[in-house]
């Protein structure tokens, strides 16, 4: 990895201090982006932090549907997205269009969207929520029936904390898709003595292996918290760098070479620079849009999580 050179840094300084700006990254990103950031975090934190900042410029270091949520509920901060093509593939596996005929056939549920989906998605469902807060939102509501969208992982095992009946969206995030229980059999007969600390968006056969099915903060302070000295980390690899060189002490292993984000990858040093030295890439939400995702994200804060 290369080092982060000293005249960027200072230029960055420089710049954040002229438009009051502040820069938000998720765990996913590089290294160099997240040593720069101002927060880190996962997507319910991010989303508090933006909500709280008294910053009138925020320059988010993740992917689109993020940079959506701040502005969404921060309309007078202009929210920048230093690659404007970083999106979810989980979050277009749920249009306006299928998710309206699928209301028409449960009628009586409601709709709680994963925050991992576009403004348009949060617009046309009742609620959202984030991996932390799952469980906590489906059972804050009174519906007994529920449209749970996009990510099926996660929505099966909110459905196994809940008397609600839950109808599964078939989307899925592919970096936690992608990891197989032969990968954690294989991790187990390595390290037998390591704790697996999982994702709730991996599959549920891998999940039936985990210690622990967490956020990615919850991930985080579990490891620390935690009197094991030794961890397979379930979710994208990323994280277990941060680990490293958070909890030196112990040992994480990454589940597999193959969990990787690329959108999240696509965010570097220097997007983030001419992002904030340009004024680029501004993500703005239509107003009528804007409203009504607000209301579903602003349920889902009231309800909080860890």
């Amino acid at each position: 990895m290369k080092s982060f050179p000293l005249n960027l840094k200072r230029i960055l300084k420089k710049l954040k201090k002229e438009k009051n700006a502040i820069i938000l990254a998720h765990f996913y990103t590089r290294m160099e982006v997240r040593k720069i950031a101002d927060f880190v975090g996962d997507s319910l934190s991010l989303c508090r932090k933006a909500v709280n900042s008294k910053a009138d410029v925020i320059v988010f270091a993740g992917v689109h549907f993020m940079a959506e949520s701040a502005s969404i509920i921060s309309p007078e901060k202009s929210v920048l997205l230093p690659i404007p093509d970083a999106g979810c593939p989980m979050a277009d596996m749920v249009s306006v269009e299928a998710l309206r005929k699928e209301k028409e056939k449960h009628p009586d549920a409601a709709v709680v969207c994963y925050v991992n989906s576009s403004a348009a998605v949060k617009a046309e469902s009742d609620i959202c929520c984030t991996s932390s807060n799952a469980v906590n939102v489906v059972n804050s509501i009174e519906n007994r029936e529920i449209i749970f969208t996009p990510d099926k992982n996660l929505g099966a095992f909110v459905s196994l904390h809940t008397d609600k009946k839950i109808h599964l969206w078939p989307g899925f995030c592919h970096v936690h898709e992608n990891i197989g229980e032969e990968d954690i059999k294989e991790l187990k007969n390595l390290h037998p003595e390591a704790e697996l600390l999982a994702h709730p968006e991996c599959r549920p056969e891998v999940l039936s292996f985990a210690d622990h099915i967490l956020s990615t903060s919850g991930i985080v302070k579990e490891a620390g918290k935690s009197g094991a000295t030794e961890f397979i980390i379930g979710t994208e690899k990323e994280i277990v760098r941060n680990l490293k060189r958070k909890y030196p002490d112990k040992k994480f292993y990454p589940v597999s070479k193959k969990a990787v984000c690329y959108n999240m990858k696509k965010v570097s040093l220097e997007s983030v620079l001419n992002s904030l030295r340009n004024m680029e890439y501004e993500v703005q939400v239509p107003e009528d849009v804007r409203l009504k995702a607000k209301k579903a994200l602003g349920r889902m804060l009231a309800v909080g999580g860890t």
